[in-house]
């Protein structure tokens, strides 16, 4: 599993006043949770992923990081998950790819596909799991995201914060960023733009990453 622009936008872009308890859903290698290790040094992280040998990496990568005794990972599905505390902040750059055609390689499969009821499943679980002033942010393509935002409302989730992300200033939304938060709250919305012309990255996508891209 390589370490894809949706999940390096989500680790560092995602907000929250001072967690303490961040759970990463379907942290895959675990590049989000080590992000969130980075940038919250108070925080303890736990990270879940159903795929064995993706979850065995994430293992060994937490095992090798100076974030270790903050971070830890959990071969399991988040339907199965349970945790005794509740979080402050929940991630997530779960699989998108509903009803569409499965891929051929099972692995991968799991990584890029859910069934139709998945991502209902995954806010009732993230809002039992959310603490009342937690923070659940997503990444998803613009259908899916809308369809999440639709149904969080029928968990007490409101959307606080949603960042339009654009290949290029010319080029529609292809992913949104979406923060949920329980009870009413004020909607913030803006754009982000990953790319200045052909292969040149803007100004704003090499300050937010250039704490975790050496190219940066």
């Amino acid at each position: 599993m390589k370490i894809n622009t949706d999940g390096v936008l989500l680790g560092a872009t995602v907000t929250h006043p001072s967690p303490e308890a961040i759970l990463d859903i379907g942290t895959g290698t675990g590049v989000i949770a080590l992000m969130l290790a980075q940038r919250f040094p108070d925080a303890c992280i736990h990270a879940v992923e159903i795929d064995e040998q993706a979850a065995e990496t994430a293992e060994k990568n937490f095992q090798f990081s100076v974030f270790n005794q903050r971070l830890t990972i959990n071969h399991i599905s988040i339907e199965q998950y349970e945790y005794a505390q509740q979080f402050d902040l929940i991630v997530s750059n779960p699989p998108f790819f509903v009803n569409d055609l499965k891929s051929e390689e099972f692995r991968k499969g799991i990584a890029r596909h859910a069934d139709e009821d998945f991502f209902s499943m995954l806010v009732k679980k993230s809002s039992e799991l959310l603490a009342d002033e937690g923070m659940i942010w997503l990444i998803l393509p613009v259908k899916q995201a809308n369809e999440v935002i639709s149904t969080a409302a029928g968990y007490g989730l409101s959307l606080a914060e949603r960042i339009h992300i654009h290949s290029d200033q010319s080029k529609p939304t292809f992913r949104q960023m979406i923060c949920l938060k329980k009870g009413e709250t004020v909607l913030k919305e803006r754009d982000f733009n990953i790319y200045e012309s052909l292969k040149q990255h803007t100004a704003a996508y090499k300050e937010l990453l250039k704490d975790f891209f050496l190219a940066f």
